[in-house]
């Protein structure tokens, strides 16, 4: 997973940077496409991928070469008296290049950015549920391009149909030092994680219907697939459950029957239950009916403190 990620997220960026910095098409229309094909892959990368590894500004890094590399060539007027078109086998090879890149680059592009609209379900506004830290979303959003929960939605498959009242969840990681959400690649130990024993509070008032707090925290990558919640708490605010996933053990400060308000402790976040590396799962949903799967209620979309938050965007948690 981490070979394809380098090669996705760094080595692909910097060949294609390469490429327009060393061998620009010896055209004009070719130079364009090459570099507005190269900008819309960037830029549709830059909204698809997951940046927790790696860091999430190196699509900036990438955006600040690219301009770079573009002015250069026209300071140096490069351009001055090239035909419009290119000419010989590798001219146009590199043209349709650029404009396979600019078909991608615009069709995951657009996609990307329709994942930020609101879904068409009822929206629940909370606040915060971070104490103090620097946050990332992985997934988030209204399409499985950006939230790889949208997925669970999809009423054909029977083992989703349990877990469809988080098909708008949000995961979070850590901002460590330098953006870096861990010491290390994939360190086994959790603690390792920025977003590790980050503390949770309640984003809204009201009765925690379900908690658990003992189950372990997994080394990285391990999980429990069977107990996929791990520990959590699920707060009924009105006639909406938030839930809290993957906390951290023995952190979890409620119980059922627990009234609370708005900043109220609620526990840590943690590695348990089906969780790869440590991070929080959050999502809104109807109430499960009676004797059905917990997770099993109509999806609801989350606005955290006004924003709906998608894959790449950022939070800080509350000050202390």
């Amino acid at each position: 997973m981490i070979a394809i990620v380098l090669l996705l997220q760094v080595a692909l960026p910097l060949a294609l940077l390469l490429w327009l910095a060393a061998a620009p098409l010896g055209s004009g229309l070719g130079f364009a496409l090459q570099a507005a094909g190269i900008a819309a892959f960037l830029s549709a990368l830059a909204h698809v991928a997951q940046w927790a590894l790696p860091v999430w500004w190196l699509p900036w890094v990438y955006a600040g070469l690219w301009l770079v590399i573009v002015g250069t060539h026209l300071l140096r007027a490069h351009l001055a008296g090239l035909p419009l078109l290119s000419a010989g086998l590798w001219g146009w090879a590199g043209t349709g290049l650029a404009l396979v890149l600019l078909g991608l680059g615009g069709w995951y592009g657009a996609r990307a950015l329709a994942g930020k609209s609101l879904p068409p379900v009822e929206v629940v506004d909370i606040a915060n549920p971070f104490g103090p830290g620097r946050y990332l979303v992985g997934h988030g959003g209204s399409n499985p391009l950006v939230n790889g929960h949208v997925r669970t939605l999809d009423p054909t498959v029977e083992r989703f149909r349990p877990w469809r009242g988080q098909s708008y969840a949000i995961d979070f990681f850590g901002r460590g030092p330098w953006g870096l959400r861990a010491s290390g690649w994939q360190p086994a130990d959790p603690a390792a994680y920025a977003i590790f024993g980050a503390p949770l509070v309640a984003p809204c008032a009201g009765t925690v219907v379900a908690a658990q707090g003992t189950r372990p925290d997994f080394e990285v990558p391990q999980q429990d697939s069977v107990n996929r919640l791990g520990n959590h708490v699920i707060l009924r605010c009105g006639e909406a459950e938030i839930v809290f996933a993957h906390m951290r053990q023995g952190s979890v400060a409620v119980a059922p029957g627990d009234q609370v308000e708005v900043g109220d402790r609620l526990g840590e976040v943690g590695n348990s239950g089906a969780s790869t590396e440590p991070h929080l799962h959050i999502h809104a949903q109807r109430p499960a009916p009676e004797r059905a799967p917990l997770l099993s209620g109509d999806p609801l979309a989350l606005r955290i403190d006004g924003r709906f938050l998608v894959r790449g965007d950022r939070l800080s948690g509350r000050a202390e």
